[in-house]
């Protein structure tokens, strides 16, 4: 399996010459378009305590974007992912929104974007994560919303040191005992349960405003306090595996009645030391009340994560980083927790950079001594 691991670091030996990048922005007054992307390659390798061990070398994400605006205070935008394209499902639609902000510290979007805007490490792009691969407080499958179709408002005060935002979404949820998996409608599949979602967030910088990108660069004091919430209900749309109120997946795939969700979070930055901290709470409930399986006890479940993640950066070149993460449910035996330590290297900030982690899951999918040793190998490209 290893043959794969060298080819990956013999690629980024090969790209690692230091060059350029940025995005290539075309103006003409008011109107401009804006063409860019990111470029994640990736190996992965994972060592189960029991089990045969295996790896793989692919693309993670080919995210070209298509910024522009011809019209004063309105943009639009599109972004398609390319990466761990496979069979039928060859392209993921990410952003797809078009935007006004002619309104004083306010603007409104519209179409598939982080309309309901919970969980700071979700909401931070996975071009300026720290580690190879989110925690569980961001990660879609485990009750935080990816993006969304709908609509959104989003204000700040005039110093940004308070922003605000409300949502409102046609969510989707792919049905899974072992996960709450939140899709988004423009990528929808035939068996998603369908409803409405609303959400809400507020952010506190006591400092200055503190942008959503992890690493300390500035070596500035900023901090950001943060509260968020979210509510879905199924409207009962698209229960492909219910019938008469009685599940039909064998408990393995329900059908999500409800879901509610509360964040609170904070990140600290100053002389090269960054930390990140969440805490995410959901309650779920299945619209069979007998499902017992995975995350689920007699229907129902309250899924909690948390999440505590911290580098120091040396010479705005080199960063070290370790992270600790639980995740526990009613249907679990024990808590799922998650050990990473990681090792970062940028040639010019996030645009061009190298990275690394190892992380250990213990009781993966809450099942006592269910141990697993991973490896991410990644390089990034940003213009």
């Amino acid at each position: 399996m290893y043959h794969k691991l060298i080819v990956a670091i013999t690629i980024l030996c090969i790209t690692s010459v230091p060059s350029f990048a940025g995005g290539v922005t075309y103006k003409d007054g008011e109107k401009y378009v804006k063409l860019g992307g990111r470029i994640q390659m990736q190996y992965h390798q994972k060592d189960p305590d029991s089990g045969d061990s295996s790896d793989d070398l692919f693309f993670r994400r080919l995210r070209p974007f298509i910024e522009g605006s011809v019209h004063e205070d309105w943009k639009g935008k599109f972004q398609f992912d390319l990466g761990k394209s496979n069979d039928d499902n060859e392209v993921s639609i990410k952003d797809a929104y078009m935007q006004y902000s002619g309104f004083e510290n306010m603007k409104v979007t519209i179409g598939n974007a982080f309309i309901i805007p919970f969980s700071r490490e979700m909401m931070t792009s996975s071009k300026y994560q720290q580690l190879v691969e989110r925690t569980f407080v961001g990660d879609h499958n485990y009750g935080t919303p990816d993006r969304q179709l709908g609509v959104s408002l989003e204000g700040h005060s005039d110093d940004k040191n308070f922003e605000w935002a409300v949502g409102i979404a046609d969510g989707r949820i792919d049905p899974d005992a072992k996960k709450l998996d939140f899709d988004t409608a423009v990528n929808d599949a035939s068996d998603w349960n369908e409803g409405a979602m609303i959400g809400a967030r507020v952010n506190f910088h006591p400092f200055g405003h503190l942008k959503m990108s992890q690493g300390d660069f500035s070596g500035e004091t900023k901090a950001t306090i943060s509260a968020a919430a979210f509510s879905f209900s199924n409207d009962g749309d698209n229960n492909t595996r219910t019938d008469g109120g009685v599940d039909t997946s064998d408990g393995s795939k329900p059908d999500i009645d409800s879901v509610t969700g509360l964040e609170l979070s904070g990140a600290f930055r100053s002389s090269g030391i960054s930390v990140d901290a969440q805490f995410n709470s959901f309650s779920a409930s299945t619209v069979d009340g007998n499902v017992s399986q995975g995350i689920y006890k007699n229907g129902e479940t309250q899924l909690t994560n948390y999440a505590v993640e911290g580098g120091y950066m040396f010479n705005n070149t080199f960063e070290i980083v370790a992270a600790f993460s639980s995740q526990d449910a009613d249907g679990y035996a024990d808590p799922w927790t998650r050990t990473a330590l990681g090792l970062n290297w940028f040639i010019h900030k996030h645009d061009i950079k190298f990275q690394a982690t190892y992380r250990t899951n213990e009781n993966k999918d809450g099942n006592n001594g269910n141990n697993l040793n991973e490896m991410f190998v990644q390089a990034q490209y940003v213009f």
